[in-house]
């Protein structure tokens, strides 16, 4: 199909809320989308060129549109996860359905068992969950079972069974952790009873719970039945304790989903909590592989609605971070403070300790793409049109005005290459003027790349705000090279950054990545420029000193110079000491010198 017929194909779309599709040549299909008004969200793809790429290389390999009309918006985005999930698309965000969660079963019979399952059988069965691990299954049947007494058993439990006493009760029940309804022996009213009050704790409500132990201890302890009312004493313990790790806010806060999201260049991380009468009942966190820089409306949109499928929830209200449409029937709530905002806030550490750890596992397993992932990073962040895989730093060194140096480190894929580090001693400047220092240090520099066809960096850093950068642009602009490398300066506060022509500084957020490797790289600069001005100041010190000696001539001084490395170790050092480096009697002159200097030695 031609680019025409695109452009009729196009124009003749509806401006009403859909899902639209994405076919190449071959029918494969590229991408599944969903939009308010199908023709403006299709059309904005073919009338400009994108800022990714990958979505240029897209569009181009686009022969033919699908469309799909739907009621609503939020009608197009329930649609458009059901499509990606089924067709899964080259350029499309991959939603996996994960049916591997295990549930908690209330098996639909007589007297029913408890238990935990990957299988959802339709049979009238109550399931809660699922849970994203087994760790928090067994830890709530555990206290199940230790608050109420279950069978355990497969038997077929019908009152005719049980009256014509085809059962014998087990060990289960010698031990107290059954009451061998098998025989008649419990009611099917009491069992009930507790099966109900169990069902409340899945769903996160303890009240009701604590309220019947406390009721029953009360009425023991009455009865002078003291060695029972403290085993129950126990278990309302056990409860509360249980109930004081889950319980986080308000136990108002009921039925309430929140859901937040962290992101980087490449990848995006969505937690999910869901809360019952104020306890955290579950959580998880799903990983979203970008395709086309999606924004993280885009897809912590799609994400709300995965998770909601496939966790089976149902609630009413969900916490937002942002602002999202997901029709009457669902109340979105972002909010600014309270309890909601501290869940939010809880959520959100969930979704970055969780990025955390899957970086630190990456940087382990797989360095390259870790180091691919940081490159990326930067780039995006500092605006640049190519990965700063080389960087130079540059930083001006000349306390009190004395021995002005400086210092240039190199960093390759985000970590110092420290064999290519250099000083330099300034040359052309009298006094101390760090503007001029600058221009003469970076003209140098790559006055020396070019002249030797060494490869030049991808981004200069100068340690100093507009009028640094604009000295260092000067060189730049003699040797040639004003645009073909990029150079940004930093101003006191490690997060102002200055570029060329522009007079407003950028920020970076105070822990991301790329501000950490450009504080790692200043301050390598800064301590590899102190390091060699303070050993020019030592050795000009230590010169000038021994110059003072009589007798000591210039071959002699840089021996002392050598050995010494300082004028206190040198002034200190005793005769025999000196006379191992320049002998006797030049020893004998050098002790007397420092003797007369300094009386009280």
């Amino acid at each position: 199909m031609s680019l025409s017929a695109l452009e009729l194909q196009i124009q003749t779309l509806p401006d009403s809320p859909g899902v639209y599709q994405y076919y190449d040549k071959d029918g494969k299909i590229l991408y599944v989308g969903k939009a308010k008004n199908l023709k403006k969200r299709v059309a904005s793809y073919f009338n400009k060129v994108h800022d990714n790429a990958k979505t240029n290389v897209m569009v181009r390999k686009i022969v033919a549109i699908k469309h799909i009309v739907v009621p609503t918006e939020t009608d197009a985005l329930l649609l458009e996860n059901n499509l990606i999930k089924t067709l899964q698309p080259r350029y499309n965000v991959l939603l996996r359905d994960d049916k591997t969660y295990p549930w908690i079963c209330i098996k639909n019979e007589r007297f029913p068992r408890i238990f935990s399952t990957r299988k959802m059988i339709k049979d009238g069965s109550e399931y809660f969950g699922p849970y994203t691990n087994f760790k928090t299954v067994h830890t709530i049947l555990d206290l199940v079972k230790e608050l109420y007494p279950l069978r355990t058993c497969n038997y077929d439990l019908s009152k005719a069974n049980i009256d014509s006493g085809k059962f014998k009760v087990c060990l289960e029940y010698h031990i107290g952790n059954c009451k061998g309804p098998c025989e008649g022996l419990e009611s099917i009213t009491n069992y009930d009873k507790q099966v109900q009050a169990i069902r409340e704790i899945l769903k996160g409500n303890f009240k009701e719970s604590l309220k019947d132990f406390k009721k029953l201890m009360n009425d023991l302890a009455v009865d002078m039945k003291f060695e029972e009312a403290q085993k129950i004493k126990e278990k309302i313990e056990v409860l509360e304790n249980y109930q004081a790790k889950s319980t986080i806010l308000n136990p108002k806060i009921s039925n309430i989903d929140v859901f937040s999201i962290v992101s980087d260049e490449s990848m995006a991380y969505v937690n999910f909590l869901q809360i019952s009468h104020g306890a955290i009942v579950r959580s998880h966190t799903m990983e979203l592989k970008k395709k086309l820089e999606e924004t993280d409306q885009e897809l912590l949109e799609l994400a709300v609605v995965e998770l909601r499928e496939r966790f089976h929830l149902n609630s009413k209200e969900i916490i937002l971070p942002f602002e999202l449409d997901f029709g009457d029937k669902i109340k979105v709530t972002v909010p600014k403070l309270g309890d909601k905002k501290q869940i939010l806030d809880l959520s959100e550490r969930n979704a970055k300790y969780y990025r955390l750890d899957q970086l630190k596992q990456i940087k382990i397993v797989d360095p390259d793409r870790h180091t691919n992932r940081i490159m990326a990073q930067m780039q995006k962040d500092l605006r640049l049109s190519v990965e700063p895989r080389h960087i130079e730093c540059f930083d001006n060194s000349n306390i009190q005005g004395t021995n002005p140096v400086a210092a240039c480190v190199v960093f390759k894929d985000g970590k110092p290459s420290k064999k290519d580090y250099r000083h330099f001693n300034i040359k052309t400047v009298e006094g101390p003027n760090d503007f001029a220092s600058m221009e003469e240090v970076v003209y140098r520099r790559y006055k020396r790349l070019l002249d030797e066809n060494e490869p030049l960096p991808q981004l200069i850093i100068i340690d100093g705000g507009k009028g640094q950068l604009s000295s260092a642009l000067k060189s730049l602009d003699d040797l040639g090279l004003r645009g073909k490398i990029a150079i940004i300066g930093i101003a006191k506060r490690l997060e102002e950054l200055y570029y060329p022509g522009d007079s407003v500084p950028l920020y970076l957020d105070k822990k991301s990545e790329t501000l950490k490797i450009i504080q790692h790289l200043r301050n390598e600069a800064h301590r590899f420029g102190i390091t060699f001005h303070r050993d020019k100041r030592s050795k000009a010190a230590i010169q000038t000193s021994i110059e003072s000696i009589p007798g000591i001539g210039e071959k002699t001084m840089i021996a002392l110079i050598k050995h010494f490395k300082s004028v206190k170790r040198l002034s200190k050092a005793t005769e025999k000491e000196i006379s191992e480096v320049v002998g006797l009697s030049k020893a004998k002159k050098i002790v007397e010198f420092y003797k007369e200097s300094n009386p009280k030695q």
